[in-house]
């Protein structure tokens, strides 16, 4: 056995992923020859540290590999490794501390996956069930599910939700299915598929997703539809705007520096008080750069510098400087840098004021917030509406669909 200890350790430092890299299943996948032979792995009942990280979908149409169940010692151990590898991907990717969904305590997946196939063949479909296994597990759970699942029916559950849901129900089951990077990558891909591009969608995703964040979604996008990122929002932008995007995209924005240097604070306010206000005119070019090349933190510190400058606040500056696609998205971006949580807060808002409902913005932000930091927009939100999102969530939606933004809400304020 101490052989096959030494061989599953030797297999996982061999696959030692660079500083900033993404672990995935490939790295995983060849087995000592000791375990190689073995009996076929069973469903996981735990989620693995690579699943959350992981930007490749399951590949479930595939025979897995075997899993490695050599001792509890072993998986102890290949637990203890990998889980210190996927930290090299940086935990920014995965902030559950401010998360509104929790992973469920005492977690079978095997057990979901039946009541799962059971829910699905149900006349009539049994709704409930499916909503309140989805949206009570944490991410790494629903792959774990997910992966189950086909083992025992030999279907995908994807395809078998589409089959038996419809509407908004179906669209936030669907994206609940889908890792965080992969969520991000389709949303993008919906944003500019077809006649035209959502922009919203497109600013949105790009302007409040963190560097991690941004080289996960490139690497899913790559993955799932053989293109890259920047290549279709090049195709599908234009001007100053495309810049801008595709500058913000990269993921290079500077960490956050724990010397404030104040003299370089007070000359990217005045850059951008002369290359906008004080101008016939704007240096868009001035504005991309500072906005794209700087930490967020220094931007914060160079608006409140802006306004010794400027009689006006960055929003005000930028409506009078840019407009159209460009003036949305540097709106949007000055907003997410100043406090993303009521960023967030307010897109909710918009997406359920007045008659009818922004069912495609409501849902992706909830799909996509809710493991990271949904407490921190529910306390945003309540404290700027007055009223709580779970109230207007509830007053805005009905049905099994409304359950299912509740649950991810988790919580009245």
């Amino acid at each position: 056995m101490a052989g096959v200890q030494a061989s599953l350790l030797r297999t996982c430092l061999q696959t030692t992923p660079a500083p900033g890299d993404l672990l995935t299943r490939k790295m995983v996948t060849s087995l000592p020859a000791e375990l190689a032979d073995g009996e076929e792995d069973s469903c996981r009942k735990e989620p693995m540290p690579w699943d959350f990280y992981s930007p490749r979908p399951y590949q479930l149409r595939q025979r897995p590999p075997a899993l490695l169940v050599a001792t509890s010692f072993t998986m102890a151990t290949i637990h203890e490794i990998l889980g210190k590898l996927s930290l090299l991907g940086n935990e920014e990717v995965c902030q559950t501390a401010y998360g509104s969904l929790k992973a469920s305590t005492n977690f079978d997946a095997e057990k979901d996956a039946a009541a799962l196939e059971a829910a699905i063949k149900t006349k009539g479909v049994d709704e409930v069930t499916i909503v309140n296994i989805l949206t009570n597990r944490s991410n790494a759970q629903r792959q774990d599910i997910a992966f189950c699942y086909q083992r025992r029916t030999k279907k995908d559950l994807n395809s078998a939700l589409k089959s038996a849901l419809s509407g908004s129900l179906e669209t936030t089951m669907l994206g609940l299915l889908k890792t965080h990077p992969q969520y991000d990558a389709s949303e993008l891909k919906g944003s500019m598929k077809g006649l035209g591009t959502d922009e919203d969608t497109l600013i949105e995703i790009i302007c409040s997703r963190t560097n991690p964040e941004l080289h996960a979604i490139q690497a899913s996008y790559k993955e799932m539809f053989k293109t890259d990122l920047e290549k279709d929002i090049t195709s599908d932008t234009s001007g100053d705007f495309r810049k801008l995007m595709i500058a913000l995209a990269k993921g290079k924005r500077p960490e956050e520096n724990s010397v404030v240097d104040y003299e370089k604070i007070d000359h990217d306010a005045r850059d951008l008080y002369e290359a906008g206000v004080k101008r016939k005119g704007t240096d868009a070019a001035k504005w991309i750069s500072i906005m794209t090349e700087r930490s967020i933190p220094h931007l914060q510190k160079v608006f409140d510098r802006y306004k010794s400058y400027c009689p006006y606040d960055m929003v005000e500056s930028v409506k009078k400087e840019f407009n159209g696609d460009m003036e949305n998205a540097m709106v949007n971006l000055v907003q997410c840098i100043q406090n993303k949580h009521l960023y967030f807060a307010d897109r909710l808002y918009d997406s359920m004021k007045g008659k009818g409902t922004k069912d495609k913005m409501l849902i992706r932000i909830m799909v996509s917030r809710s493991e990271i930091d949904m407490l921190k927009i529910r306390k945003e939100f309540k404290k700027k509406y007055g009223k709580s999102l779970h109230y207007f969530i509830s007053q805005d939606t009905k049905g099994d669909y409304q359950k299912a933004l509740l649950n991810l809400c988790a919580g009245d304020d």
